[in-house]
């Protein structure tokens, strides 16, 4: 009678067990981990929840940490897609990474609504951010001096406006901020200010200039006439299969419906 007891035991046991490993399994299996750009938060959020809505057993993680941390954390395998704004590196490339572009973003050029200055040119603010230009009164009526707010290092934002205006490294930023939204927030507060955001991020604290008289806008990123402008990539490992929820997801990103929702969320979707 021990014996029976103890094998039925035993058996209620390793079942107990096997269920914990399948209920792990399906748990890893139902969840897609991303991590990355903090400049793509709005319209990831906006894409996770509009997917969620037809598949509410999927669970999505999202990690705002740097365009940097995202690719780095695909290569060391703790998430499955890296969130970029910025393009990837050819040794990021020869170490097995694959990219696909899901949108254009206008990196917009902001100051405080106290400033009076409404256009300025990619010279001048060059040299803004250089340090060669140290008083506003050098470009227009405005008798303060420059503040320079910037993003910190290996952040995609930075990377793609230092890139275009080719001051990269060059620049003598008062503030290196962590996201974008302190950015916008530091900016709105210093009517010497001036900085750059995902023009998706924007509200009505800042003031958003013209660059070479052109506005960031839909048709002026679409168009490129507006010049400061970056891809928004999704990084993948070249030779990882995906699991099938995560190439489904990729999939609705791409799809007519995934890049309704793009635009929604105030991003420029490829073909629109």
């Amino acid at each position: 009678m021990k014996k029976t007891r103890l094998k039925v035991l035993m058996a209620a046991v390793c079942m107990l067990l096997l269920t914990g490993c399948v209920n792990k399994k399906q748990a890893q299996a139902s969840t897609i981990t991303t991590e990355g750009s903090t400049s793509m938060q709005k319209m990831m959020g906006t894409l996770i929840e509009a997917y969620q809505l037809d598949h509410p057993d999927i669970n999505i993680s999202y990690s705002p940490t740097g365009s940097t941390s995202g690719i780095t954390s695909v290569l060391e395998g703790r998430c499955e897609i890296g969130l970029s704004s910025r393009k990837l590196k050819q040794e990021e490339i020869d170490k097995g990474l694959a990219f696909e572009e899901i949108a254009q973003d206008g990196i917009a050029i902001i100051v405080s609504p106290d400033n009076p200055l409404e256009d300025i040119s990619v010279e001048d603010l060059a040299n803004l951010f250089e340090g060669k230009i140290t008083s506003w009164k050098e470009i227009n009526d405005f008798d303060k001096p420059v503040v320079l707010i910037g993003r910190e290092a290996g952040s995609g934002t930075r990377d793609g406006f230092e890139s275009i205006l080719k001051v990269k490294d060059k620049c003598a930023y008062r503030q290196e901020l962590t996201s974008t939204g302190d950015v916008v927030a530091t900016v709105s507060k210093n009517e010497s200010a001036i900085g750059y955001a995902s023009l998706d991020a924007i509200n009505d604290s800042v003031k958003v200039l013209k660059v070479n008289g052109i506005k960031p806008t839909a048709d002026s990123i679409k168009d490129h006439s507006y010049v400061i402008q970056r891809p928004f990539l999704f990084i993948t490992k070249k030779d990882a299969p995906l699991q099938p929820q995560t190439q489904e997801f990729l999939d609705f990103v791409h799809s007519s419906k995934g890049q309704e929702w793009i635009l929604k969320a105030g991003v420029i979707p490829l073909g629109k």
